[in-house]
């Protein structure tokens, strides 16, 4: 049974996903209100990266990149492959692939080996 929004936002879980405006902010949230384990995905390692490149103000751009620095330090964020995975499921679609162990174990996932023609 999936909890309801309002159950899902009260309950602090034991693991989670942590948004990359989540990451910005952690010295100044509560962890209260965080997962007892957070994560990230490499997806916010990427927004991280850009965000300190693009900055134009020298001081915002040096405190981006001690942001990643940090994230870098403090995470070991999740692969593409679950990300991949976890568009599959939300799209229930099947999921065609020549490297069917790294998504091996995943409930629900609709997996299609792929071979080539050789």
């Amino acid at each position: 049974m999936t909890p309801s929004t309002s159950e899902a936002t009260s309950a602090v879980t034991a693991v989670g996903i942590l948004d990359t405006s989540v990451v910005i902010e952690l010295p100044n949230l509560s962890a209260a209100d965080l997962p007892e384990f957070p994560t990230i995905s490499v997806i916010t390692l990427a927004e991280l990266s850009v965000g300190s490149e693009v900055s134009k103000n020298s001081h915002e751009r040096a405190m981006r990149q001690l942001v990643l620095q940090q994230t870098e330090a403090s995470f070991d964020p999740l692969p593409f492959d679950a990300l991949i995975a976890a568009t599959a499921l939300a799209h229930n679609l099947p999921l065609y692939t020549r490297n069917v162990q790294d998504f091996e174990g995943i409930d629900g996932l609709d997996l299609r080996p792929v071979t080539p023609n050789i």
